[in-house]
C-alpha cells in the first residue's frame, strides 16, 4: 500500500504564495516513483499541474502555471513539494498529489497509480 497525504493548502491573496507538501508512506512506496500534482476546480475536470521524475532531474509543467509554480522532491523524507508563487484566482482548486510506480512522468491522471485526498487552495482577488 501507498499513502499520500497533502498539506499546505489554504487561503491566499492574488499575487501571494503557498507551498504544498505531499508526504508518501507505505511499504509499496519507492523513491523511484515519479510524482505528479493535479488540480480540480468546481465543475471542472481534474487537470495536470506538474510532474517530477524519481531523482528530481526532470520536471514538467502545465502551460497555465509555468514560471509561477515549482515542483521538487526530497527522497530522504519521501516528500514532494509544489511551490506556488504569483497565485491567481483561477488557481483556486483542490490540489492532488499522485504517484506513478512506473516512473512515466505522465501528464494524464490515468498514468498515476496512487492518489492523495487533496488539499484545498483558494486564491482571493
Amino acid at each position: 500500500q501507498v499513502r499520500l497525504i497533502e498539506s499546505g493548502g489554504g487561503l491566499a491573496q492574488s499575487g501571494g504564495s503557498l507551498r504544498l507538501s505531499c508526504a508518501a508512506s507505505g511499504r509499496a512506496f519507492s523513491s523511484l516513483f515519479s510524482m505528479g500534482w493535479f488540480r480540480q476546480a468546481p465543475g471542472q475536470e481534474r487537470e495536470f499541474v506538474a510532474a517530477i521524475n524519481w531523482d528530481g532531474g526532470s520536471t514538467y509543467y502545465a502551460d497555465s502555471i509555468k514560471g509561477r509554480f515549482t515542483v521538487s522532491r526530497d527522497n530522504a523524507k519521501n516528500t514532494v513539494y509544489l511551490q506556488m508563487n504569483s497565485l491567481k484566482p483561477e488557481d483556486t482548486a483542490v490540489y492532488y498529489c499522485a504517484a506513478d510506480r512506473w516512473g512515466r512522468n505522465g501528464i494524464t491522471s490515468s498514468e498515476y497509480t496512487y492518489w492523495g485526498q487533496g488539499t484545498q487552495v483558494t486564491v482571493s482577488a
